[in-house]
């Protein structure tokens, strides 16, 4: 039986990150590097949240960009895994989490 359409996210709400966190905490011994994955992608997340504010004051409009990109860093990560998932190069289990 083969698994159903799975779009990919165009958003993740923090009740997508929680229980996201919840399935690491789940399956950390059966799967640590996805889980390591998924800490340095929040990781990136919090960081381009958080470095708006001394981006801004200290007047560095290069790091702008990369608070962007940190921002985006979950929506980008499931969609390339959802791409990887439907081409079937690697198996998602928390895919469905976050669609």
């Amino acid at each position: 039986m083969s698994d159903p359409v799975i779009h990919p996210p165009r958003h993740i709400s923090l009740a997508q990150i929680e229980r996201l966190k919840n399935w690491r905490a789940a399956h950390h011994t059966a799967q640590p590097l996805e889980c390591y994955t998924w800490e340095g992608v929040l990781t990136l997340w919090m960081m381009g949240w958080v470095g708006w504010l001394p981006a801004f004051a200290f007047e560095a409009p290069w790091a702008y960009p990369l608070c962007l990109l940190g921002m985006g860093m979950p929506v980008l990560y499931a969609r390339l895994r959802a791409r990887a998932h439907a081409t079937q190069r690697l198996r998602c289990d928390w895919l469905d989490l976050v669609t």
